[in-house]
């Protein structure tokens, strides 16, 4: 028998965002998740234990204190109140998901009906439903039907169609095939997230394949039942479980191949764990030995240099006991377990673990023979080393120290040397600040004899990244969101890093507002909520926006202010023929020199300065050519009319 696992298993690039955001809070101070940040009751409760504080209404947070928002995003009218309380928001919602909540909102701006595919009680949907007024969700294509036969004219208004993030791919086409039949002005947007759609694909095919499935998930999760669903389509013996706990032998007996997936919120570690007691049962299940297999066993004897498999029956303070399944009893040295001095045997081996070693010495008087893991470990470690440069093997290690060519990793105890040229770092660069990183690597050289091994970090990070561009323009689209990472600034904008690709954010595209220097308002490393404008994929070059184009500027102006109103506004620009003022972000309006003051005025600058906050009356508006015309004469003009009567001669 075997167990297929699959590739896609487990979490998602927004929920391991979301998690890691979790950790960060909890390492700077701790805080507080308002509800499940995630799908996972073993996750959550590592995140409290971690230090952050869970909380199941936005009145339980405190004034000043870091608030996390999950990983589903949350309803628009909690966030405000979060608001109203002081706390400091921190959104770890999935930027698809900000996305779809973008979409909706500007959607019924322009007059159209949201129509939501999902599930009505999901956190996900129910937050984006709050970002639009009275939306229309619709399980699957039946329960549209049933809408539609109710209220036919349903059909002729402006709609815009989107996805639940984890929603299933057929019940989505469903709807999608339905609605278009039936609406005469539908827009679609699928935004089902790409990760759901390759882990339930990939689910399909095992399951199609396999005897038996298992799916791992919390039980609340939408993502893992739908996996489930989609596995019992194809495959008569499907079990949906949290731990491995859950997995009896019974339901793998009879099996030749068992297919393993996981939901979006399920850890690694829980995954291997099934995977491994699925192995374990494997093992039990197909490890029957005969009598005579056992006793011819029995007879068997060790001669020093052989390599055996044994398994580990007691851990003491000096030596290790193992079975090596022969006549001789079988004990290893503490100083034979490992090449670390200081290491505890029972942070190296368990009761019951199977391990390999060599034999260094065989006493056949006494009956017991002596083994060595450590030496075996060496050997193999080695063999490894070298399979790795055949096989360009990508390995991991710690950078122990710097020297003057390069740096030292060490890499399961075996001493990489990177030249500062393959370290991935700019040149001239301090080599020291690696100290101590994680980092990955490939050997390009070993010598055995001399114990001499060379690596290359810059190999492996330009073939990731090369990926990580790959993926990038293998998915991008004009609207689609990123989380990006500022990388550098000019006068007229910025660079920013969508997952290995730079997008340029134009300095009209960052703000509403009118600024000189993208440093106003960002800095090299901050994240921003990037979206794509444009893109040419043959030149690599992708314009990026900022601003929130759901938010204009001029319909702000235009539901604050009419004609006769008066505005505190800011002059943001000095011209010969007058002044342009901020009236509110993203809008200004034209101050004519001839009424900037009650008398006349060479130029501008003799009574304005740029940044300066001025009361203007608002003498005209042109809706047509968003123009607005400003007067600071006009609120002066009485008050000179009056002192002037004032000091008129009284007629007799």
């Amino acid at each position: 028998m075997k167990v297929i696992l699959a590739k896609s298993a487990g979490f998602c690039y927004g929920v391991a965002r979301a998690v890691k955001i979790a950790h960060e809070i909890a390492e700077n101070g701790g805080g507080a998740m308002l509800g499940s940040i995630v799908h996972n009751a073993n996750v959550v409760e590592e995140l409290e234990q971690s230090g952050m504080r869970r909380i199941e209404s936005p009145d339980e947070a405190r004034r000043g204190e870091c608030v996390l928002i999950r990983a589903h995003g949350e309803r628009k009218e909690i966030l405000d109140t979060l608001a109203e309380r002081g706390a400091v928001i921190v959104s770890a919602a999935c930027p698809n998901v900000c996305h779809i909540q973008s979409l909706v909102t500007q959607a019924e701006q322009e007059g159209r009906r949201v129509v939501i595919i999902g599930e009505s009680h999901h956190p996900e949907v129910i937050g984006i439903s709050s970002w639009c007024t009275d939306p229309l969700i619709f399980e699957n294509a039946e329960k549209a039907r049933e809408y539609l036969e109710i209220h036919p004219d349903f059909a002729n208004l402006p709609i815009i169609l989107v996805a639940q993030t984890t929603c299933i791919r057929t019940v989505w086409e469903s709807c999608v095939n339905f609605l278009k039949k039936e609406c005469t002005n539908l827009k679609i947007h699928d935004t089902i997230c790409n990760a759901t759609q390759r882990r339930q694909s990939e689910a399909a095919d095992i399951a199609a394949e396999v005897d038996a499935m298992v799916v791992v998930g919390d039980r609340k999760s939408a993502n893992t039942r739908h996996l489930t669903e989609i596995c019992r389509e194809r495959c008569s013996k499907v079990l949906q479980i949290e731990t491995a706990d859950e997995l009896s032998p019974e339901f793998l007996s009879g099996c030749r191949a068992a297919g393993l997936t996981a939901g979006a919120s399920t850890p690694a570690s829980i995954i291997m764990e099934v995977l491994t007691t699925m192995t374990e049962e494997i093992k039990t299940i197909e490890g029957t030995e005969s009598f005579e297999e056992m006793l011819e066993k029995s007879f068997k004897t060790l001669n020093t240099g052989d390599k055996v498999t044994c398994v580990v029956t007691a851990i003491g303070a000096t030596e290790i006991q193992v079975d090596v399944g022969c006549k001789q009893a079988g004990y290893i040295p503490v100083s034979e377990l490992s090449s670390d001095p200081d290491v505890k045997p029972e942070d190296v081996v368990k009761v019951g673990d199977e391990i390999e070693a060599y034999v260094v010495r065989v006493n056949d008087v006494e009956g017991y023979a002596t083994l060595s893991k450590k030496r075996l470990d060496a050997v193999k470690l080695w063999e490894d080393i070298e399979s790795a440069v055949e096989n360009k093997t990508v390995l991991e290690g710690i950078v122990t120290e710097e020297n003057k060519g390069g740096i030292v990793v060490s890499v399961k105890g075996v001493r990489v040397f990177v030249p500062a040229s393959q370290s991935g770092m700019p040149k001239d660069s301090d080599l020291s600040q690696m100290l101590k990183q994680k980092v990955q690597l490939r050997v390009t050289e070993v010598n055995r004899a001399r114990r001499r091994v060379v690596g290359s970090i810059k190999s492996v990070a330009n073939e990731a990244r090369q990926a990580a561009q790959a993926a990038v323009w293998a998915e991008i689209e004009e609207g689609k969101h990123y989380d990006g990472v500022v990388k550098s600034m000019t006068s007229y904008g910025v660079f920013v890093d969508i997952g290995g690709v730079d997008g340029m954010v134009h300095i009209s595209e960052l703000s509403w507002s009118r600024i000189k220097h993208p440093s106003e308002i960002v800095a090299i490393g901050d994240h921003l909520d990037v979206y794509v404008i444009g893109f040419d994929a043959e030149k690599h070059k992708i314009s990026l926006g900022v601003k929130d184009k759901t938010k204009n500027p001029w319909d702000v102006f235009m539901g604050t202010y009419q004609v006769g109103d008066v505005a505190n506004v800011r002059i943001v620009k000095l011209m010969t023929f007058g002044a342009f003022a901020e009236v509110v972000p993203g809008v200004d309006g034209l101050i004519h020199i001839s009424q900037i003051a009650d008398r006349r005025i060479e130029k501008p600058a003799d009574v304005l300065s740029e940044n300066q906050m001025v009361d203007a009356k608002i003498t005209a508006i042109d809706e047509e050519k968003k123009k607005i015309s400003l007067s600071i004469r006009a609120l002066l003009a009485p008050a000179a009319e009056e002192v002037a009567e004032e000091a008129a001669p009284v007629e007799e």
